[in-house]
């Protein structure tokens, strides 16, 4: 068992693969063994996070997910702790495992109950696991907002009840901590994911999931980069940030400053407020120049940071002719309403196979797509393939558990990163380190994967009694 941290990356399967490696599982072990082992599990987590618990609440629901339950009551009351069981299931229904569980539970003496303890120290979640299709409704929803109303823990086994696995999605239990059991699932790391699940924990129950193909990966950080004592500025490549419209040149000066700090080797700063070309005292280094004077081809071009309507004029040339392009915010929007800009990113990668990463967060990803923004968050890795599919292009869709897809390239799900980031011109920093990787001479998946990582995980380190905003983070290297 261990617990999910980003210091490596972790395949994800969803319910589809899961059921296929628990089937192969199941015709090679004696009956009833996967169970038993998830109840060992879950009932060892119990333990070490609530060692001096006494009473604990198992809710069973009337499946497999119940099942487990049911063995780890099995095992709680072994070990002499008093569990109590409250159990949805019908004895002429329940699956054949669930039902040898229920014996076992009732053998072993423990407690059954129609109605959830008046006072728990612990509460296990066996409800719902992955093979819900329906939401949670009667007594099963009332004890649900009862775990979520109380200040007690809750262990969730396999999964949060009421949460899509391969999504995220669905008001569901909010655990402390969830016990993923055989694979890791999607739904637990994006969408409202993470704050369903607490702390994750993982358990493959003693089998390989060598022979499927994962649909996702977890990131992972990304290779040390050292610099070679014998390189200069060019070795490491140009970023030119065109943006900052009248009224918006914050956003293009965070891209920028961000770009310096991850290790670009040079900054232009093309701001589309003319009047605002000078020097930047606080940071000379930056360099301000007319984007019409830049050799566009040999530099990698942020577009869109505080665009407004004024980027439209300029991403025709843009989009034909940068070496590697970041599109962010207002380039997005102006994209989306626009069939030839889009057929013009479309060719980047048909015609030229220019190197191109798409940065938007889920109104601006629904507005690519043509689609409602709620449609983008009940099914983020499919929006994420899809944009990818259509724009040719590498995209790393915004939000709880960022999304990093490319054509041909399983997605990868960002571990790193936390609500602190929900302040304004984050964004613009994002956009700003991927394009410093691009210019580095990273590929595309690599670039974002890697600046999507570091992004989050300097929200994660972040001093606590210090404000996050976007200037002090995009000056973070």
């Amino acid at each position: 068992m261990e617990r999910i941290t980003p210091d490596r990356a972790w395949p994800l399967f969803d319910v589809a693969g899961t059921r296929l490696i628990e089937q192969a599982a199941a015709a090679v072990l004696a009956p009833h063994t996967l169970m038993r082992r998830a109840g060992l599990a879950a009932a060892r987590l119990a333990l070490a996070l609530a060692p001096h618990a006494r009473t604990i609440w198992v809710a069973c629901g009337p499946g497999n997910n119940g099942g487990d339950g049911l063995e780890t009551a099995v095992r709680l009351q072994q070990w002499g702790k008093e569990p109590v069981v409250t159990w949805l299931g019908d004895e002429g229904s329940a699956p054949p495992d669930a039902l040898c569980s229920l014996q076992r539970a009732r053998d072993a003496g423990v407690m059954f109950s129609h109605q959830p303890p008046a006072q728990w120290d612990l509460c296990i979640d066996a409800l719902l696991g992955i093979g819900a299709s329906r939401a949670p409704a009667d007594r099963m929803a009332d004890w649900i907002g009862l775990m979520n109303g109380n200040a007690r823990a809750t262990l969730a086994i396999d999964i949060p009840s009421g949460l899509n696995a391969d999504t995220g999605c669905a008001i569901a239990v909010r655990a402390a901590c969830t016990l993923s059991l055989l694979t890791l699932k999607p739904g637990l790391f994006t969408a409202q994911g993470r704050d369903a699940c607490g702390q994750t924990w993982f358990d493959p129950l003693e089998v390989p999931a060598n022979a499927q193909t994962p649909v996702a990966w977890l990131g992972g950080p990304p290779p040390l980069a050292g610099r070679a004592h014998a390189s200069h500025k060019g070795s490491y490549g140009d970023v030119a940030v065109v943006g900052g419209a009248p009224g918006m040149t914050g956003a293009a000066l965070l891209a920028a400053t961000a770009a310096l700090h991850h290790g670009a080797g040079r900054v232009f700063v093309s701001l589309l407020d003319g009047s605002a070309l000078g020097v930047d005292t606080l940071q000379p280094e930056l360099m301000m120049r007319p984007w019409d004077t830049l050799d566009l081809t040999a530099v990698s071009v942020a577009c869109g940071c505080g665009g407004g309507d004024a980027v439209r004029a300029v991403l025709p040339r843009i989009l034909s002719t940068a070496g590697c392009l970041v599109l962010d915010a207002d380039a997005l929007n102006a994209i989306a309403v626009d069939a030839q800009l889009q057929a013009l990113l479309q060719a980047r990668s048909r015609r030229t196979g220019r190197a191109t990463v798409l940065t938007p967060h889920p109104l601006e990803a629904a507005r690519l797509l043509g689609v409602h923004i709620a449609q983008i968050q009940e099914d983020r890795l499919s929006a994420v393939h899809e944009l990818a599919l259509r724009f040719g292009c590498a995209v790393v869709l915004k939000g709880s558990g960022s999304i990093v897809g490319a054509p041909g390239a399983a997605p990868v799900i960002n571990p790193t990163g936390n609500a602190r980031l929900a302040t304004a011109g984050t964004g613009d920093v994002l956009a700003g380190m991927v394009a410093a990787r691009l210019a580095a001479g990273y590929a595309e998946l690599a670039a974002a994967c890697a600046a999507t990582f570091e992004h989050g995980l300097a929200a994660d380190l972040w001093p606590p009694e210090t404000a996050l905003t976007a200037s002090r983070l995009a000056s973070r290297s």
